[in-house]
């Protein structure tokens, strides 16, 4: 009968290392960001240098749900086609074809919508330029003196 202790115990050591690698061992915390905060009492003033409309397209989520179902259903599908390297073809097929066709029926149910804003442009007295968008037209124009205080802007 064969004595399977060394191997037992190379196991064994193994397991530990595997364990103990994963292991969340305090260390030195990392350094914080440098942030830089104002009191909210805080107000700068600036001049508006422009009012415009601008349409905004819509940000595309890549890919979705539809694709990855559309994958795995195309590549079942493909799989029950045909033997060996053959059939391996087939599936890969399946899979492009199926993640193609699920990420177009996807966009096709959610249609993208561009939508229109108003950037206000703001020259601070210290030189630093800032946008503020508004769903609504605001009620400034090129050349108001304005206040901006917790990120709002104020005539």
């Amino acid at each position: 009968m064969r004595d399977f202790k060394p191997l037992r115990s190379v196991a064994t050591l193994a397991l530990v290392a595997a364990v103990s690698a994963c292991a969340n061992l305090p260390g030195p915390a990392a350094p914080l960001p440098a942030v830089t905060t104002y009191p909210a009492a805080v107000a700068q003033w600036g001049r508006v240098t422009g009012v415009e409309l601008v349409n905004t397209q819509p940000t595309s989520s890549g890919i979705g749900a539809g694709a990855v179902v559309g994958g795995l259903v195309g590549g079942l599908l493909g799989h029950q086609i045909g033997g060996g390297s053959g059939q391996d073809i087939a599936t890969v097929a399946g899979v492009v074809g199926g993640a193609l066709i699920g990420n177009a029926i996807e966009q096709n149910q959610w249609p993208a919508t561009a939508s229109q804003i108003y950037r206000v442009t703001v020259q601070l007295d210290g030189g630093v330029v800032r946008t503020f968008d508004y769903a609504a037209q605001p009620h400034v124009r090129v050349g108001d003196r304005v206040r901006v205080e917790n990120n709002q802007l104020y005539r």
